[in-house]
């Protein structure tokens, strides 16, 4: 078998391991896509090396930037936190793995790819242990206005161990709004939006 169509078939695979592990969390970027990035990154490795004479490391350099596209793509801010960076990076890894394959370091690829999916997978559960333990959530009330504020809030966090690292509160003629984040453990979250749901003071509750 020809050593470039051996490559092409180990960043195949590569990309199939990570790309399946993407689909299974059901990310946006998933089998195929890290299949297709593990392969072009490849495929110019091996077409730089082979054409670019006096610059070898041109076309490969062009792979990074054309990334940058792809990555933006997966990565989107929704109301509390932004999500996709992970998968953002992953596309980046797996570019950096099909360029060591293309470049003739399968063993190497190889090994990271084993670490990347430790990464992926494994630490998955100590992340989760970290957010039970710390996490930042916004909270957003609602409620009629009567010549006062939302400050007695803020009191309310405090005796259920919350941290406030940002507070604005903003008045409409009838109504008095307030927006927090609030960091603490995930039960102490529990236990204040149980608290708030069934607050008959709040008109409108969001977290």
């Amino acid at each position: 078998m020809h050593p470039d169509i051996y490559r092409l078939l180990i960043a195949l695979a590569i990309g199939a391991i990570i790309g399946a592990e993407r689909e299974y969390r059901s990310k946006s970027a998933g089998l195929r896509t890290m299949i297709m990035v593990s392969l072009s990154s490849c495929l110019f490795t091996i077409m730089s090396l082979k054409i670019g004479i006096d610059s070898p490391d041109r076309i490969a350099a062009n792979i990074l930037t054309g990334l940058g596209f792809v990555g933006a793509g997966v990565i989107f801010k929704d109301e509390n936190r932004i999500s996709g960076i992970t998968t953002a990076t992953t596309i980046w890894m797996t570019a950096a793995l099909g360029m060591a394959v293309g470049a003739g370091y399968e063993l190497l690829s190889m090994f990271a790819t084993l670490i990347v999916l430790i990464v992926l997978i494994f630490l998955v559960y100590v992340q989760d242990g970290i957010e039970n333990l710390s996490q930042a959530r916004a909270y957003r009330i609602i409620c009629p206005y009567q010549r006062k504020t939302l400050d007695h809030y803020e009191y309310l966090f405090k005796t259920y161990d919350m941290k406030v690292i940002r507070s604005v509160q903003h008045k409409t003629e009838h109504r008095i709004s307030g927006r927090w984040i609030l960091i603490g453990t995930a039960e102490n979250h529990k236990k204040l939006t149980n608290y708030l749901l069934n607050d008959p003071n709040i008109q409108e509750l969001s977290f």
